[in-house]
């Protein structure tokens, strides 16, 4: 495996560097790993040692207090607030067998104008596709700022070589992709062979060039929030920007106790290397309901800070319906029905 972590900074061509909220030296140098961090991914022991070394996370406490936060109710004015910031953290996703050109324009559109009789209505913060609909794609959303996010390394399982898991990575990247959505090796993962998978996402992160790298986890495949939080750390130690939850292909996907790990993370990680990352949970978030207690876990686990479509993303097919419905309801004051909204 590699013998040097990568730095946790971004290019100065990444918009990370732009970003008026990320976390770099008044100088513009590079945020330094601290020292206790710079030997972890030195070798295989020093990495498991690491990891496995984490606090356990004790699970009866965050279930119980991703239930309690749940619970949390937002006023009319505020709630409004929370819809258009939702809507701008979505990840707008078609990924089946059947997708055409023109389902993906289609949702490209969408993606720009989601509410086309409200014109106020925020842009989602990217589309979601395979490598072979990001020239669509990138025709289609030109001007917009919406971002193209492309799956690759042989999703959702990738199981195959790594050569063919960067080749993946490079078409989408070539194509016009300024974000790639990778998948980790979980039977690696599992296998309790850390080094290979730190390897892999450190090899994408590079085959990404200028696009950010969102790291899924899979984890319903992961089975402990040990192995969450073993498996969020690992994502960050190889220069992933996001950790992401799922695929969307598996059950269970993205669950508030699980992204509350995965928030705690983030934050742990920004205390001690003074950088932010990202978090997207995806998969199975249908409703303005349960999008806004993620977005009330963001802001008590993670911190305000998060609240920001560069730090926090849905990944979801239906969700904008649900939440462009509720944003007619508290405007009009009137439920609109879905009728009004375009279909995926």
């Amino acid at each position: 495996m590699s013998t040097v972590a990568p730095s946790v900074a971004p290019s100065a061509s990444s918009p990370a560097a732009s970003s008026p909220a990320a976390s770099t030296p008044a100088d513009g140098a590079p945020t330094a790993l601290p020292p206790h961090l710079r030997d972890v991914a030195a070798d295989e022991s020093s990495l498991r040692r690491f990891l496995q070394g984490l606090p356990g996370v004790d699970p009866v406490g965050v279930e119980q207090r991703a239930a309690g936060l749940a619970t949390r109710s937002i006023k009319k004015a505020s709630k409004l607030q929370a819809i258009d910031l939702a809507i701008s953290m979505v990840d707008l996703t078609t990924l089946e067998g059947s997708d055409t050109p023109g389902k993906v324009r289609a949702l490209a559109a969408k993606g720009r104008r989601p509410d086309p009789d409200r014109p106020d209505t925020p842009h989602v913060a990217a589309l979601c596709i395979y490598p072979d609909m990001v020239g669509v794609a990138v025709q289609a959303l030109a001007g917009s700022g919406v971002g193209i996010a492309s799956v690759a390394t042989a999703f959702p399982t990738g199981r195959t070589d790594l050569a063919v898991r960067l080749a993946d990575t490079e078409v989408a990247v070539k194509a016009g992709a300024t974000e790639i959505d990778m998948v980790i090796d979980r039977g690696a993962f599992l296998a309790g062979h850390y080094g290979k998978v730190y390897d892999d996402i450190v090899a994408v992160k590079q085959a990404c060039g200028g696009a950010r790298l969102k790291v899924i986890l899979e984890t319903g495949e992961l089975a402990t929030y040990d192995n969450v939080r073993r498996a969020s750390w690992l994502a960050l130690l190889a220069g992933g920007d996001f950790i992401k939850t799922s695929t969307g292909k598996i059950s269970p996907a993205a669950t508030l106790p699980v992204t509350h790990v995965m928030l705690q993370t983030v934050r742990d990680w920004f205390e001690q290397t003074g950088e932010r990352r990202a978090v997207k949970p995806a998969g199975g978030i249908r409703n303005t309901k349960d999008a806004i207690r993620y977005l009330v876990a963001v802001k008590e686990v993670a911190g305000p800070e998060w609240l920001d479509p560069f730090y926090f993303r849905f990944g979801a097919s239906s969700l904008l319906n649900d939440l462009l419905m509720q944003r007619r309801t508290q405007t009009d004051g009137h439920y609109s029905g879905p009728d009004y909204v375009t279909l995926d």
